[in-house]
């Protein structure tokens, strides 16, 4: 082997090496929320959540990003629950309460998928009755059926009472952060403590 022979080999072998190293130490692309997800969402994480624009227990309008602004459990169903919705709510706010208690804040939110019945102060005086720190909203037919949409709620009315009429939906939770969106999903199985672990896992991750 010539001189100029061995010194092409030894650039090749350190280019080589140069391109090992920055594929090895390159930024990740890899879901940086993997270790978190109990869950897995057909279609991907994408198709769950969007902008929405409703009313709260005083009248005001409020936006999604006002409504989300850090970590974010957002929950769908009406006043009118007989059992599940008080009770995903509650232990929401329970799983909120345990995750306050060691350092993490995350939002609770409420939207009505019965506008018919939920008027704002019906709406506000149903959150209250659970935890104050629930933002409950409500708003036209078209506004809820707008946001019950971005987020695959399924919602039906069920009886042609016009006042005690039921309402067939979907109970998930949902876990939302801004500009991240939606992270997971809670079934209403699960436990204060199995939703405020899953939340400590993404909030740590923000």
């Amino acid at each position: 082997m010539t001189r100029l022979s061995a010194i092409l080999a030894i650039l090749v072998v350190v280019a080589g090496l140069a391109a090992a190293g920055w594929f090895a130490l390159r930024p990740s692309d890899a879901d940086p929320f993997a270790p978190c997800r109990g869950s897995s969402v057909a279609g991907g994480t994408a198709t769950i959540g969007g902008p929405f624009a409703l009313t709260d227990g005083a009248g005001r309008r409020v936006t999604d990003a006002e409504a989300i602004t850090g970590p974010t459990l957002v929950y769908f169903g009406y006043s009118f629950c007989p059992d599940v919705c008080p009770f995903d709510l509650s232990r929401n706010a329970l799983a909120a309460a345990e995750l306050a208690e060691k350092g993490t804040q995350v939002g609770q939110v409420f939207i009505s998928i019965d506008p018919a019945r939920d008027t704002p102060e019906v709406v506000r005086d149903f959150v209250a009755a659970i935890d104050p720190g629930i933002l409950g909203l409500t708003g036209t037919a078209e506004e809820v059926a707008k946001a019950a949409a971005a987020y695959k709620v399924y919602y039906r009315k069920s009886g042609d009472d016009p006042d005690y009429y039921l309402m067939d939906h979907s109970t998930f939770t949902y876990l939302v952060a801004p500009e991240v969106g939606f992270l997971d999903f809670y079934r209403s199985e699960q436990t204060p403590e199995q939703v405020a672990g899953s939340v400590a896992c993404y909030a740590a991750r923000l």
